[in-house]
């Protein structure tokens, strides 16, 4: 699991976990750790649609399709 910025940089990266394990496995296991992903007060991380939404977690809506064009040319 890796958490970057929004310069791109690398903020958090856990290794070690199986391919096969489940993301949202992985993502509890992160954020009960020790030195695991902090989330600042009043912060959120935008995540995949496969994790649920919690009060530092913004998944997309289910069933809504985005597409870049809606958000004009920039």
């Amino acid at each position: 699991m890796a958490a970057v910025d929004f310069d791109l940089r690398f903020t958090y990266v856990l290794a070690g976990w199986e391919g096969s394990a489940h993301d949202a496995t992985v993502l509890a296991n992160t954020l009960t750790r020790e030195w695991g992903l902090q989330v600042p007060p009043g912060k959120f991380y935008l995540v995949d649609a496969v994790y649920g939404a919690k009060p530092v977690l913004l998944p997309p809506f289910c069933g809504v399709r985005y597409h870049l064009n809606e958000w004009g040319n920039n």
